[in-house]
Protein backbone atom coordinates (compact mmCIF):
# COMPACT_ATOMS: atom_id res chain seq x y z
CA UNK A 1 0.00 0.00 0.00
CA UNK A 2 2.78 2.42 0.90
CA UNK A 3 4.53 1.78 -2.42
CA UNK A 4 1.39 2.64 -4.39
CA UNK A 5 0.81 5.81 -2.40
CA UNK A 6 4.41 6.91 -2.81
CA UNK A 7 4.27 6.21 -6.54
CA UNK A 8 0.99 8.13 -6.84
CA UNK A 9 2.41 11.09 -4.93
CA UNK A 10 5.53 11.21 -7.10
CA UNK A 11 3.47 10.93 -10.29
CA UNK A 12 1.25 13.83 -9.20
CA UNK A 13 4.29 15.98 -8.40
CA UNK A 14 5.87 15.08 -11.74
CA UNK A 15 2.67 15.90 -13.61
CA UNK A 16 2.34 19.24 -11.83
CA UNK A 17 5.94 20.23 -12.59
CA UNK A 18 5.61 19.11 -16.21
CA UNK A 19 2.37 21.03 -16.65
CA UNK A 20 3.86 24.13 -15.02
CA UNK A 21 6.76 24.12 -17.50
CA UNK A 22 4.39 24.52 -20.47
CA UNK A 23 3.83 27.98 -21.95
CA UNK A 24 0.10 27.77 -21.11
CA UNK A 25 -0.48 25.35 -18.20
CA UNK A 26 -3.98 24.01 -17.74
CA UNK A 27 -5.44 25.02 -14.37
CA UNK A 28 -7.65 21.91 -14.33
CA UNK A 29 -4.69 19.54 -14.66
CA UNK A 30 -2.81 21.49 -12.00
CA UNK A 31 -5.78 21.31 -9.62
CA UNK A 32 -6.18 17.57 -10.19
CA UNK A 33 -2.45 17.01 -9.59
CA UNK A 34 -2.56 19.01 -6.35
CA UNK A 35 -5.69 17.15 -5.20
CA UNK A 36 -4.07 13.77 -5.90
CA UNK A 37 -0.93 14.90 -4.07
CA UNK A 38 -2.91 16.05 -1.02
CA UNK A 39 -5.02 12.86 -0.95
CA UNK A 40 -1.88 10.73 -1.27
CA UNK A 41 -0.08 12.54 1.54
CA UNK A 42 -3.16 12.25 3.76
CA UNK A 43 -3.44 8.49 3.18
CA UNK A 44 0.31 7.97 3.54
CA UNK A 45 0.56 9.93 6.79
CA UNK A 46 -2.41 8.14 8.33
CA UNK A 47 -0.42 4.88 8.15
CA UNK A 48 2.55 6.31 10.08
CA UNK A 49 2.58 5.79 13.83
CA UNK A 50 2.46 8.84 16.08
CA UNK A 51 5.79 10.05 17.41
CA UNK A 52 4.25 11.14 20.73
CA UNK A 53 1.79 8.29 21.28
CA UNK A 54 3.57 6.93 24.37
CA UNK A 55 3.96 10.39 25.89
CA UNK A 56 0.24 11.12 25.42
CA UNK A 57 -0.73 7.84 27.11
CA UNK A 58 1.43 8.70 30.13
CA UNK A 59 -0.13 12.15 30.47
CA UNK A 60 -3.63 10.71 30.61
CA UNK A 61 -2.72 8.18 33.31
CA UNK A 62 -1.04 10.87 35.47
CA UNK A 63 -4.15 13.10 35.44
CA UNK A 64 -6.67 10.51 36.47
Amino acid sequence: MKNWMLLLILAAVGLAFYEQSKPKPSPIIMAVAVAIFMFGIMKFSSKLPSKHKDENDDDVSKRG
